[in-house]
């Protein structure tokens, strides 16, 4: 069973930066190479959201647009590990981050239990 153990999480003043892993293991089938990999938050009384996405295949990150400029998702398949860095952090990044290993064609879909970032001054 895959599990995703998210840290780097907490609280940060308004223009602040985090960054954020995920560090994944159980891998027996697939190797964590083939997994897309991407990071979610879900803010009080909102829908879960998509952060950055990191493609296996293609290699290519892509962002909410909100995030744009802002985050960088990078991933480090030799330890299996996820990253998120988050600069010049809002009042509106506030929310529980989730990451988030993927491979949708063999409906795989495994998540972490989240790690809170609070941007408040």
């Amino acid at each position: 069973q895959v599990q995703l153990v998210e840290a780097g999480g907490g609280v940060v003043q308004p223009g602040g930066s985090l960054r954020l892993s995920c560090a994944a293991s159980g891998f027996t089938r697939v190797c964590f190479s083939t997994y897309d990999m991407n990071w979610y938050r879900q803010a009080p009384w909102k829908e879960r959201e998509l952060v950055a996405a990191s493609t296996s295949a293609s290699g290519r990150t892509t962002y909410a647009d909100s995030m744009k400029g802002r985050f960088t998702i990078s991933r480090d398949n030799a330890k299996n590990t996820v990253y998120l860095q988050m600069n010049n952090l809002k009042p509106e990044d506030t929310a529980v981050y989730y990451c988030n290993a993927a491979i949708r064609s063999l409906d795989y879909d495994y998540w972490g239990q989240g790690t809170q970032v609070t941007v408040s001054s």
